[in-house]
């Protein structure tokens, strides 16, 4: 592994998304809800990967993309989830190494397969996905990089892979060793489902073990159970630094000092919102760990956000250094 210091480093899903165009009768032929996201076990994902034809794969996963994010404005990242040693998890490793990130996680040798996310789109643009989590959620915290931890300046965790007991103390281990290092953690809350699972256990690590907090308007209405102002006035005094997005409203940075609100970057048009807050959140952090003011960095938010939905995939198709300049 190079050593050196990071800018970011992410904790979560390693998944792969398997892009394929259908027509309405494929899927209705193997049952699926159109527009629907629906958790799949191996054998259908392994039946559905081979009734599709011209997919793209590309290595996915809300942290990853974040993550991506990060190499692709010029920061220095690290990322830790759990594939398997199969072509898919080959794949996944190939992808993120490419973009110049440090993943120095071991693929498991048995057990679940690598995570994959297929999305089949209609001629209408309609989305219908079905995700097998397989080998992501066996992450354990044996597989913290201790020395990726204090390298990095921010450890970014993944809400969406809260649910196993071990990935929370994968979590907790990860947070108090980069507090322990001087280092800051952020959390994105990812879902409000998930939170609404979690809720107890989410306050507790808000309020303890993190510094920089991130989620949509629902996901914060959720963690605190009341309306937006309130949640974020609740979080910014529990929290260094809170970003919320709002849609095609922009979004709301606030720090115990004050709250800013920042509308979205103009788009031509919205292709796929898929990735959105993931490449939100790329801004955001760059700018935190480059010194901009909460204002500019939710500025740099807003623009690689704008990037991600002129396209289909979750992936940044153009350097966003550039960009963002």
């Amino acid at each position: 592994m190079t050593s050196g210091a990071l800018d970011i480093v992410g904790i979560g899903n390693a998944i792969v998304d398997i892009i394929a165009e259908a027509d309405d009768r494929f899927l209705e032929i193997h049952g699926m809800a159109k527009g629907a996201m629906t958790l799949i076990d191996e054998a259908r994902a392994e039946a559905i990967y081979a009734a599709i034809s011209g997919s793209v794969e590309i290595s996915g996963g809300s942290a990853a993309n974040t993550i991506a994010g990060i190499a692709s404005l010029g920061g220095k990242a690290g990322f830790i989830g759990k594939v398997k040693d199969d072509a898919l998890g080959a794949a996944f490793r190939r992808d993120i190494e490419a973009a110049g990130i440090v993943f120095p996680t071991v693929p498991d040798a048995e057990g679940p397969a690598t995570a994959r996310c297929m999305i089949l789109v209609t001629g209408d643009a309609q989305r219908t996905m079905n995700t097998y989590l397989g080998a992501c959620v066996n992450l354990m915290p044996a597989d913290i990089d201790e020395e990726l931890i204090r390298r990095a300046e921010v450890t970014y965790l993944e809400g969406y892979l809260f649910d196993p007991p071990h990935a929370k103390l994968a979590f907790r281990k990860a947070a108090k060793l980069a507090h322990a290092s001087g280092r800051k953690v952020a959390l994105s809350l990812s879902d409000a489902f998930c939170v609404n699972r979690h809720r107890a256990e989410f306050l507790d690590l808000v309020e303890h073990d993190v510094d920089i907090l991130f989620g949509n308007e629902s996901e914060i209405a959720a963690l605190f159970e009341c309306e937006l102002e309130q949640a974020v006035s609740r979080a910014r005094h529990l929290t260094d630094f809170v970003a919320v997005t709002l849609g095609a409203d922009g979004s709301v940075i606030a720090t115990p000092d004050e709250v800013v609100t920042v509308p979205a970057a103009p788009v031509a048009k919205v292709i796929d919102t898929t990735g959105a807050g993931d490449l939100y959140a790329s801004g955001v952090l760059r700018g935190i760990t480059t010194g901009r003011s909460p204002a500019e960095c939710g500025r740099l938010g807003s623009l690689c956000a704008a990037e991600i939905i002129s396209h289909v995939g979750a992936r940044p198709e153009v350097s966003l250094a550039g960009l963002v300049g």
